[in-house]
């Protein structure tokens, strides 16, 4: 019987060829960005490369080996799913764990991490004790996908508004070509200059209501086709805006004798375009103040509410009230107006404007009201997300 001897030399440089390989391999990842994870069960430690740590804004000696270290900065919105897709590779039910999550990096914010891993070593009895993974920094794919979507909700949106508004348009173009015609076959039909000047009269009469209504559109289609244009944007303080509105509107409060309420938090910012908002502010107030009740003493509140994902701004007035119930499909439409007293010379545009005004900020616009009771409005817009 012969005994085979290990030869030392050999089993060094066996050693030293895995050594090697392995420093190859970590190279590599660092040169790609690419953060490298081990984790060792039975020891219940992960070793993180340099690469994994600088992800995060760590230095080498950082981070310890503790598998929480990773665990606990995961996004509380991401960890259910990030728990869920690693147990499941454990147990078989996944060949390979990937899983995209939001870390924690030492400075406070977020970063989006691709996280893969495949368990490389199982004991005796099948079970696993060793897995290597990935961690690759996805957060700039991240934002470009969430603009991806963000345009195609404003382009889907922008084309279902156009659609609608080019019935509008034709309607209200074809009912005044109708009136041209019908005058005009009247004035070749008649002999009396009589009927011919009270025709010309109608005729000039069509002729204003036509030029008011390309002047209406025209205003529209501008608000329209500046819906994204983010480069108009700046940070407005909501207060001071108001303030700016209620000061243009002087003589109006005062003849009026209607009270005006400032409540807005004064150090409340949002990113718009300061001259769409001054627009529906506007609108809005010298709204309250055109349909004010006179059975009482006036007054418009104006104030902001948070919430942990929107600014609200709301605009109430004890005024005489919309009729939400009958008119409420169609209180944002174009030309649509719902009061019929003395001091109503609205052509029903304003608060259309306003709506697309709000949605060209990304914001919407809703409303409460009550006969005789008095309105609120209610300006609703998305905080901006960190991702």
């Amino acid at each position: 019987m012969f005994l085979r001897r290990k030869n030392p030399s050999n089993q060094n440089n066996i050693e030293q060829k895995e050594t090697l390989n392995d420093r190859r391999w970590q190279i590599a990842l660092e040169n790609t960005n690419v953060g490298l994870w081990d984790y060792d069960i039975i020891k219940d430690e992960v070793f993180y490369s340099k690469q994994s740590k600088k992800i995060l804004g760590f230095e080498e000696r950082e981070l310890t080996k503790s598998p929480t270290e990773w665990d606990r900065r995961v996004h509380p919105e991401d960890s259910e799913t990030y728990f869920k897709d690693f147990k499941a590779h454990i147990n078989g039910s996944l060949d390979v764990y990937r899983n995209e999550h939001r870390v924690l990096c030492q400075d406070g914010n977020y970063k989006w991490i691709f996280d893969k891993g495949k368990i490389v070593e199982r004991n005796a009895k099948g079970k696993p004790t060793r897995i290597i993974g990935t961690h690759t920094d996805i957060t700039y794919r991240k934002k470009k996908e969430v603009q991806a979507e963000l345009y195609l909700e404003l382009i889907t949106s922008q084309n279902e508004r156009l659609h609608n508004f080019t019935h509008i348009v034709s309607h209200n173009l074809k009912t005044h070509i109708g009136n041209f015609k019908n005058i005009l076959e009247f004035l070749d039909e008649t002999n009396s200059e009589e009927e011919k000047e009270e025709l010309l009269h109608h005729l000039k009469t069509i002729s204003g209501a036509l030029t008011t209504t390309i002047v209406d559109l025209d205003d529209i289609i501008s608000i329209k086709t500046k819906s994204n244009a983010k480069e108009l944007n700046e940070s407005v303080n909501v207060f001071d805006c108001a303030e700016k509105v209620i000061n243009s509107l002087e003589m109006d409060i005062a003849h009026s004798e209607i009270a005006i309420y400032n409540s807005i938090i004064k150090d409340d910012f949002i990113n718009v375009n300061r001259s769409y908002l001054e627009s529906i502010l506007y609108n809005l107030i010298s709204n309250g103040i055109k349909y004010k009740s006179n059975n009482r003493n006036s007054k418009i509140t104006l104030q902001s509410v948070h919430s942990e994902n929107e600014l609200k701004i709301l605009i109430e007035d004890n005024g005489i009230g919309i009729d939400t119930h009958k008119y409420k499909s169609q209180l944002f439409e174009i030309y649509q107006t719902f009061h019929s007293t003395k001091r109503d010379d609205s052509r029903g545009v304003g608060l259309y404007i306003t709506k697309t005004q709000m949605e060209a900020l990304g914001g919407t616009i809703g409303v409460e009201s009550t006969l005789d009771e008095g309105s609120t409005f209610m300006l609703t817009f998305k905080k901006q997300k960190a991702l």
